[in-house]
């Protein structure tokens, strides 16, 4: 995920410790852009990343049917983490994140209604999610102005786009060797993402001490 800055100063907003604005009450969109400024939000993104590693990792014999369908779910919830952070950055920088948001959605749809599908198959998906999930954060991390920690987001965008990269060129000949291989990626890009979820929170305690202005985060 990338981060950017409020250009608008917010002087009269009452910050909160997880760096987002009270909303108002009944205002679902307000409410949504709060939680997606929230620094625990994108730990919470990591740690749908990682844990699907770390499973598919200590359970290598898990067949080709349990492997897509664990590839599905992360996919369907860490679609539902970019959707609700879509709405903690301004307009013209949705786009990237909502693409994002219903490319995840897609294809998990897709892992969990075919999960009898061929090795080839799956690596296809799962390679082309990073790839286009790596060059849209990428884009974002580049586009945005003031983006606190640009380099760290700027590595995961990479580390996203290397994994897509190796996935699509190197295909597993086995489910034994697609798992190991999806597994070892979930996991780097798990951590890559707890770092980010810090680094934000770091960007957010400067931004309480510093000023008014607020930064939001962008997938």
């Amino acid at each position: 995920m990338a981060m950017s800055r409020d250009p608008a100063s917010r002087t009269e907003q009452e910050h909160e410790p997880d760096g987002a604005a009270p909303a108002p009450t009944g205002d679902a969109a307000y409410v949504l852009a709060r939680l997606g400024r929230s620094w625990t939000w994108l730990l919470g993104s990591a740690v749908v990343t990682l844990v699907p590693g770390v499973l598919v990792l200590v359970w290598p014999e898990a067949t080709l049917h349990v492997l897509a369908v664990l590839i599905g779910l992360h996919l369907l919830v860490a679609g539902a983490f970019r959707f609700v952070a879509v709405f903690a950055r301004e307009g013209h920088e949705r786009l990237p994140g909502l693409l994002l948001a219903v490319l995840y959605v897609l294809t998990g749809v897709l892992c969990l209604r075919n999960p009898l599908q061929t090795i080839t198959a799956l690596s296809l998906i799962v390679g082309v999610v990073w790839l286009v999930s790596g060059v849209l954060t990428l884009y974002t991390a580049l586009a945005a102005q003031d983006l606190p920690h640009r380099g760290v987001v700027l590595g995961t965008a990479v580390l996203a786009i290397v994994a897509g990269i190796v996935v699509l060129a190197l295909p597993a000949e086995s489910a034994r060797a697609l798992t190991r291989l999806l597994g070892l990626w979930l996991v780097l890009l798990g951590l890559a993402e707890v770092v980010v979820a810090f680094a934000w929170r770091a960007a957010l305690r400067r931004t309480h001490s510093t000023g008014p202005r607020t930064p939001v985060p962008a997938a």
